[in-house]
């Protein structure tokens, strides 16, 4: 039988058994839940906005964009986004899913933390976006229906969630920081790692190999 949760049914066949069964595997409950409830506000956003997502690829999206945190998917050199992007990107393909999809996702996963783009692609890329955007900082929040947002929460409860999701990206990208040049990565780094210094863009420019 299909599962609904504020009336948003989750995705019921073996592609989204499999990305549930592998992200409960590798990722903590707090990523789980954070994950998946990405996905109802994503297709809650999505009703009110007038978007027809593919379920399942905004379930693989939001499933699988935060594995660059888990030590089973993290890298050390390029962004957290880019690692979970890369692993829905090989998930889907050895599912059949064609390359275009396949892609949408990937860009999806890769865009999530960058403000102001997102919502002028296409549906799976937008609504990713708009799901993390609600669960983190609260954006598009009162938006949503009170009710539908009490039914979320039940399912996929947030204790502490404020303070532990903070901890869980100081963790994910801590030993990486020059990955957050340029990104709302850094802020993080900023408040939680003792002698982090923010690469400048002006420094960067002004140091660099042109003469002027």
């Amino acid at each position: 039988m299909t599962e609904y949760i504020a009336g948003v049914a989750i995705p019921a066949g073996r592609l989204a058994a499999e990305a549930t069964e592998l992200v409960r595997d590798s990722a903590s409950p707090l990523l789980f839940h954070h994950s998946r409830r990405v996905y109802l506000f994503g297709m809650l956003h999505g009703r009110r906005r007038g978007l027809d997502p593919d379920p399942e690829l905004l379930y693989v999206g939001a499933l699988f964009h935060d594995l660059g945190l888990t030590d089973t998917y993290r890298t050390t050199e390029q962004r957290f986004e880019v690692d979970g992007a890369d692993e829905a990107r090989r998930f889907l393909t050895a599912h059949g899913i064609d390359a275009a999809a396949a892609q949408r996702v990937w860009t999806a996963i890769a865009l999530h933390t960058t403000p102001g783009i997102p919502e002028h692609m296409d549906p799976e890329i937008a609504l990713v976006a708009a799901g993390v955007e609600t669960d983190v900082i609260g954006i598009g929040y009162h938006d949503l229906d009170p009710g539908e947002i009490r039914a979320v929460v039940a399912a996929h409860p947030r204790p502490d969630f404020k303070k532990q999701i903070l901890a869980a990206f100081a963790h994910g990208f801590g030993d990486r920081p020059d990955t957050t040049f340029g990104t709302i990565n850094a802020d993080v780094l900023a408040h939680f790692q003792p002698g982090f210094t923010r690469t400048d863009f002006v420094d960067v420019i002004e140091s660099g190999p042109w003469p002027e």
